[in-house]
């Protein structure tokens, strides 16, 4: 599955992408499964990522002490009164939502998909978290239902991986993408932006590196320090080890990102919001379509484009 980016388009939207797979909007409806971590339970690490609350991004509605038919369900009751004419993607999104046996994942994605008017799934993962087996059934999955995989890489730096607990390195993310796009599964990749000891250059090569993989989409967001997380004591231990970017300088720096992007991968997020009662810093005041207007009309400033910096895999 593959996109072009339009001669007129800065960049390559990937609700953009989603409009030529529906005729109808789409809407992702998020749900806890009740997932944990391997590197929160012991089998890879303790205490989790440095940086992670998954308080910061579970609605209401959304709790593993409810059915996932009941998640559903309240989901579509959240945004009807905005989009009534709408259709479902059931996002499995908090922990690592394949942390578990073939057949306990089968049953818990084909609730979901049971569901009329949801229309297929995204699942949130990390790239230690897969196997053939399970690709396989998702492969099958897709020749029905839409189907993307959405792989925590957060660094392409192995040292950044170590520092920040990830407990797997690059090279393991590499291969789950290529395994899971080569099955002809969408396959979509998180990086955050800003993490502790990574200085411009780097986060830029975090650009060169995921545009040698075959994503369908990507999703950026910048390092926010929330409550009780290792991070945040890091933070108020070791303040120079951070550089928390002005809203200003975090618009540049995701153009100077797109401009070396592979432009047949698709954006689908460039911040990420946190809880404000969950939130140290930064503090820049904008809702997530402000920000997106701030980037559009910066792009038209610097007749930038993604792609437009982009070198070919043959090149590298």
């Amino acid at each position: 599955m593959s996109y072009q980016l339009k001669p007129t388009h800065r960049y390559l939207n990937y609700n953009q992408v989603l409009k030529t797979e529906f005729s109808e909007r789409v809407q992702k409806i998020s749900i806890n499964a009740g997932f944990t971590c391997p590197n929160r339970d012991g089998s890879r690490g303790l205490g989790g990522c440095t940086y992670c609350n998954n308080q910061t991004f579970s609605p209401e509605y959304c709790t593993p002490t409810k059915s996932i038919t009941q998640q559903i369900q309240e989901g579509i009751a959240f945004f009807h009164d905005k989009y009534q004419a709408q259709v479902y993607l059931a996002y499995f999104q908090s922990y690592t939502n394949t942390y578990d046996s073939l057949d306990k994942l089968k049953a818990i994605y084909e609730e979901a998909l049971a569901h009329p008017k949801v229309v297929g799934i995204v699942v949130g993962t990390r790239p230690d978290c897969v196997n053939d087996e399970l690709l396989d059934y998702f492969a099958v999955l897709s020749r029905q239902y839409y189907v993307m995989i959405e792989y925590g890489i957060e660094s392409t730096d192995n040292k950044t991986l170590q520092f920040i607990n990830r407990g797997h390195d690059y090279a393991t993310a590499v291969k789950a993408i290529q395994n899971t796009a080569s099955r002809g599964i969408r396959t979509g990749a998180h990086l955050i932006l800003g993490l502790p000891h990574e200085s411009r250059e780097t986060i830029l090569n975090h650009a060169r590196e995921i545009s040698k993989l075959p994503l369908t989409a990507v999703k950026l967001h910048q390092l926010q320090l929330v409550k009780h997380t290792v991070m945040a004591r890091q933070y108020s231990q070791n303040p120079a080890w951070f550089h928390l970017y002005s809203a200003d300088e975090y618009i540049d720096l995701v153009i100077d990102f797109l401009e070396l992007l592979n432009p047949a991968i698709a954006v689908e997020r460039m911040i990420s919001q946190s809880p404000a009662n969950f939130l140290i810093a930064p503090h820049w005041g904008l809702k997530n379509f402000e920000f997106i207007v701030k980037v559009e009309k910066r792009l038209e400033q610097r007749s930038a484009q993604q792609g437009r910096l982009f070198l070919p895999i043959e090149n590298f």
